[in-house]
């Protein structure tokens, strides 16, 4: 490949940059504002009794914000006022509503909203992480006809454990639903359907509602974090909303958006609406018979920020099949909700507890999960047994692994070393035989075994060390013990490093990334080029690591840390090994020579 070749690659990579951090923010929406906490125990209403059978009709409206698709809506009576109910544990505040007789709103009191950012690093955390937010519809609300919904209107209580929703349709159906917040981010809900009527009653498909994602804040990446989770017990299905609604297909071709996302399935374990680092998950002990995805539009504001973030949200429910109850017959569902962190230990802990798999939402991945659960378990030991901040954890946690697969990546390098000493004598057996390959290939062979060379022994380290880096990549992608650590001039090992936006182009410059890149191209010129390759490939090969710049420049600052030490720390043992000298190469040995002998 010549120059020319190059520096297209490189002016390709750079327009990538500029189309990601330039044109594309110009055309996003900005996010919309934070929602008003609710702090009083009770709202409501003191005009129309709440809970009533009101019929819909004019006066009743869809609850905003809506999806984009046809789909069932709530559909509430508004000449009745909402009734708001909150339970505050040392976990959450959970605000609970009449409209649709569901859990509106999740606010996780010791998870702060906005960490300080590049713009303000003095500033202090600010609000608390919500859950929720946004919603068309409370978790647990029942969407279908009229057989089940009625005028959507619920009425409160306060019970010992929680919070009781009640309300009685003009067909005779008793919808009954009751909330005990417990340990851990856990609620236990059980929904009650109870025909009061002297008849049978047919109740449409319902969709159950697991709750909404939305981003966090305007640093909230949207793409790939944010969307629907859910489990058949074993395996674990992540749909990032964004990618699966997109306007745009393969090589940005434009596609029409499809209307939902539906999975007919009848073992869902569980399932959960999430973002990068919360997750509002529903354990149903019934099967439901299938879940569906859809877009949210959000309320949205004129800013003057640019914000890498999703403006959409993306609602889920379990879809349960249409039921008939006889007269006095009483059917009851029973769920338990985790409304919390993406936190290992917790998730693995509630997930031993249920005796399921609700540490999937962790989303490690399915062959190198081992890996990340592995990592992240070390780097939270190291952190609480040494009270190191998480920065020097990471840089501890490569210098160890670096340690480890010291021998491995020493014998690679003395193994390429040896090949390249030997390419003389390989590129004389190729001349002498170019008439024959297969010969020539023979005695290539013998001339590696004679001195002891593996000609796999220079890519072996590197294959090795493989799941440990995918395993790295995955745990720091969802490690919430990253969301706010410090680290030298980073404010958020989680965000990108940004320092500040560089004038006239609104670019982020970020710091570690430019680091991390250079090293990297330090690391392929001292590395001695493989045997036999290509003069254009090598000096290609050389600037490769570039390309990490367009995939990692907007990645966590955690991970541009550790392939910056780690390179480091593989300069530094390139070195050392340059150092001993290569063994002398044996010539290959003949037939006739070994007849001799």
């Amino acid at each position: 490949m010549d120059r020319k070749s190059i520096s297209v690659i490189v002016a390709c990579a750079l327009a990538l940059l500029l189309w990601i951090f330039v044109i594309v923010p110009k055309y996003l929406p900005n996010k919309p504002p934070a929602p008003v906490a609710t702090t009083t125990n009770a709202v409501t209403s003191a005009q129309s009794p709440v809970g009533t059978n009101a019929a819909a009709g004019s006066n009743t409206v869809a609850a905003s914000p809506t999806t984009t698709a046809s789909s069932p809506k709530l559909e509430v009576n508004t000449n009745v006022a909402e009734q708001l109910l909150v339970v505050t544990n040392e976990n959450a505040r959970y605000t609970f509503t009449s409209y649709g007789g569901g859990l509106k709103l999740v606010e996780l009191v010791n998870f702060p909203e906005t960490i300080p950012s590049w713009r303000n690093k003095k500033a202090q955390a600010s609000g608390v992480a919500s859950l929720n937010t946004y919603t068309p519809s409370p978790t647990l609300a029942v969407l279908g006809d009229n057989t089940v919904e009625g005028d959507g209107v619920f009425t409160l209580t306060q019970t010992a454990t929680g919070v009781r929703a009640e309300k009685t349709l003009p067909n005779g159906l008793v919808i009954i639903k009751d909330f005990s917040p417990t340990t851990n981010f856990l609620l236990n809900a059980t929904v009650w359907f109870e025909n009061h009527s002297t008849q049978s009653l047919t109740l449409s498909q319902q969709e159950w509602t697991i709750g909404t994602a939305t981003p966090m804040n305007p640093d909230d990446r949207g793409m790939p974090y944010i969307g629907l989770m859910w489990s058949d017990g074993d395996k674990t299905t992540d749909m990032a909303g964004p990618s699966y609604f997109s306007a745009h297909g393969f090589a940005c071709m434009p596609r029409t958006p499809p209307a939902e996302y539906n999975i007919s399935q009848t073992n869902i374990a569980w399932a959960a609406a999430h973002n990068q680092y919360f997750a509002l998950a529903v354990i149903p002990h019934d099967s439901p018979s299938g879940v569906v995805m859809r877009q949210v539009d959000l309320p949205k504001i004129v800013g003057d920020e640019i914000q890498m973030y999703s403006s959409n949200g993306y609602t889920a429910a379990l879809i349960y099949p249409a039921i008939t109850l006889s007269n006095n017959q009483t059917v009851a569902r029973q769920f338990v909700l985790y409304a919390g962190p993406k936190e290992y230990r917790t998730l693995a802990k509630v997930a031993g507890e249920l005796n399921n798999n609700l540490d999937g939402i962790m989303a490690f991945g399915r062959y190198f999960g081992f890996f990340s659960k592995g990592l992240l378990l070390a780097m939270n030991f190291l952190h609480s047994a040494l009270s190191l901040p998480y920065g020097w954890v990471i840089v501890l946690i490569t210098v160890i692994l670096r340690a480890a697969f010291w021998p491995l990546t020493a014998a690679g390098t003395r193994s390429m070393k040896k090949m390249q000493a030997l390419q003389p004598q390989v590129k004389a057996i190729q001349e002498k035989y170019k008439d024959d390959p297969m010969k020539a290939q023979k005695k290539q062979m013998e001339l590696w075994k004679e001195n002891k060379v593996n000609p796999m022994g220079g890519c072996l380290p590197a294959l090795i060390q493989m799941p440990v880096f995918i395993g790295f990549y995955s745990m720091i992608r969802t490690a919430i013990e990253l969301r706010g650590a410090h680290f030298l001039w980073v404010t958020d090992l989680s965000k990108p490093d940004t320092l500040f936006l560089i004038p006239g182009l609104n670019f982020p410059f970020n710091l570690l990334p430019l680091l991390m890149v250079g090293v990297m191209v330090w690391q392929a010129h001292l590395t001695p080029p493989s045997p036999g390759m290509d003069p254009a490939q090598q000096k290609m090969m050389r600037y490769m690591p570039a390309l990490f710049l367009v995939f990692l420049y907007t990645y966590s600052s955690g991970m541009a840390l550790y392939m910056f030490v780690s390179t480091l720390l593989g300069i530094i043992q390139t070195k050392v090994t340059k150092t001993k000298p290569t063994p002398a190469a044996t010539p290959a040995l003949t037939s006739t020579a070994k007849k001799k002998k």
